[in-house]
């Protein structure tokens, strides 16, 4: 499922619409929410009929997954590079904003920047929205229909990674066939297909033996001409793997940061996500829910930095390490936006994260088809210091000003 599909109506839209069908976009109550299983280009036909299938009623959902998945979007798309850029234009001889603005970009190889959190954590949301739409699916339509939803969904996703990366524009053996889109795809599909096979403790258990087997892999079988236990870029058997195994372009030269093996870990990434999820759902007190995943949040940071001496923390190679850190903050920060947005009812200042939240897979594609900024580019030119922010702030409120159309129009793209 995607990570828009638990999006079923916001409390903060009340104008009524009359249902359409937008090819396959279902009408449900006043919402259009379009599927792109059987077509990636929606809202090309429209018709008055209504749906001969409408959905079943609703389950509760958590308008704090998407306010979160918003805010973590945000920062992908133009958020990082206009606050840098502020920042930069209005104090530029501070060593502080120096500090803070190398939070804006990945680490180079081992340790852990705010940056690095931005993928895991939207694969972890990914998985708590597994939670909450998988066990609804299978109660609609069944398991053999949830399988295909999972594997249909994957390939999209695959495809659409593709098509993102430059797809054939360079040639065949230039596609990039693994990235971000990809590994959501797959990781997810993955998560979600164990889900319907095993229970909490199976999937922790399932989650455990992927980091540990991850590690174990990596630190025991050897490198041709390196050896054992090396975890330098190029020296290591993900990237030694990625050389001899992915065909097409990598993103790093002959290995890339979403190859093959690395695929492991990123599927113990959305299985915890999966697990808070299934948390969130559960029939605890709220503010048992919200201690819950605070206390799981401070479990696994504690247990990524003890793991990083053995088993660095490296984005690149998604380390074990890495996972269990990225999946702590995550969990805290689901903590803290659902006990603001759920439990507290508090939703004012949060609405641009809702806009954003609730189509995070179009608006990237949007964003990297270059979209908001070939329209910059005819509304803008570039300004002279201190001013040279201007251009980054009209793409970003480019974005905002798309995602608020479509919300407000009630039209959620889902994958």
């Amino acid at each position: 499922m995607s990570p828009a599909a638990d999006l079923q109506r916001s409390d903060r839209i009340h104008n009524s619409k009359p249902a359409i069908n937008v090819l396959n976009c279902v009408p449900f109550k006043s919402l259009i929410i379009c599927d792109v299983h059987s077509v990636l280009i929606p809202a090309i036909h429209l018709t008055m009929s209504p749906s001969p299938h409408p959905p079943p009623a609703p389950s509760a959902r958590l308008l704090s997954l998407d306010a979160l998945r918003g805010f973590d979007m945000c920062w992908i798309l133009g958020l990082a590079t206009l606050t840098e850029q502020i920042l930069k234009s209005a104090f530029p001889t501070s060593p502080i904003v120096s500090t803070i603005a190398l939070q804006f970009d990945h680490a180079d190889w081992a340790g852990f920047r705010f940056f690095d959190l931005i993928f895991p954590l939207f694969l972890f949301l990914a998985g708590v929205s597994l939670a909450i739409a998988t066990p609804r699916r299978m109660a609609r339509d069944g398991r053999s229909a949830t399988i295909r939803h999972l594997l249909a969904r994957a390939a999209i996703l695959v495809t659409l990674g593709i098509i993102y990366s430059g797809g054939v524009k360079n040639g065949w053996d230039q596609i990039r066939w693994l990235g971000v889109l990809q590994r959501i795809g797959i990781a997810s599909a993955a998560a979600g297909l164990l889900s319907l096979e095993l229970r909490a403790r199976g999937l922790t258990i399932a989650a455990a033996t992927l980091l540990i087997g991850y590690f174990l892999l990596l630190r025991f079988v050897p490198v041709p001409g390196v050896g054992t236990g090396n975890y330098a870029e190029g020296m290591n058997l993900t990237n030694h793997l990625d050389s001899i195994w992915l065909p097409g372009r990598k993103y790093d030269g002959d290995h890339d940061p979403e190859g093959l093996l690395s695929t492991l870990p990123a599927i113990a990434t959305a299985l915890l996500g999966l697990l808070a999820g299934k948390w969130l759902t559960g029939s605890a007190s709220p503010l048992r829910k919200a201690a819950g995943l605070i206390a799981a949040g401070l479990l696994m940071l504690v247990l990524g930095w003890a793991w990083h001496p053995y088993f660095p923390v490296i984005k690149k190679l998604w380390t074990s390490s890495f996972v269990l850190v990225a999946a702590g903050w995550s969990a805290l920060l689901l903590a803290l936006f659902y006990s603001i947005v759920d439990v507290l009812g508090w939703r004012r200042g949060l609405s641009p994260f809702l806009w954003v939240g609730a189509n995070p897979i179009a608006l990237y594609l949007f964003s990297g088809f270059g979209f908001f900024r070939l329209i910059t580019e005819r509304l803008v030119t570039t300004p002279p210091p201190p001013y040279d922010w201007l251009p980054a702030a009209m793409t970003f409120a480019l974005m905002l000003a798309t995602a608020q159309w479509l919300h407000r129009r009630q039209i959620f793209l889902k994958v």
